[in-house]
């Protein structure tokens, strides 16, 4: 898959449209460092607890999420970032649509 050209200013936010009843996502930058996908999650919409093998940041650009990681939940708003931990289990869940940034970081 090929990354975006993102060589001039572009409203994240502007880049993908929600979808009622889910979870849409578009990849931003992809190369053998990691990923940068941009996610759109509809009210109520969630990923289930799961593990992933690399840090991950995520930043989010609209709305607010609930963001699981291990026992604790955290609410992230628009403009905060929360990392997640390699091997560490966690969950996003949707109170309200919301737009995030995943940076995955291969290491």
């Amino acid at each position: 898959m090929e990354s975006m050209d993102l060589t001039k200013p572009t409203s994240l936010a502007g880049l993908l449209d929600y979808q009622e009843k889910g979870i849409v996502s578009r990849v931003l930058l992809k190369d053998k460092s990691g990923t940068v996908t941009l996610f759109g999650f509809d009210a109520g919409e969630e990923l289930s607890e799961h593990r992933a093998p690399f840090n991950a940041l995520v930043q989010v650009v609209e709305g607010q999420a609930d963001i699981r990681i291990a026992a604790d939940t955290h609410r992230v708003r628009a403009g905060e970032v929360l990392l997640l931990p390699a091997d560490v289990p966690h969950a996003v869940r949707a109170p309200e649509r919301f737009k995030m940034v995943l940076t995955m970081i291969r290491g």
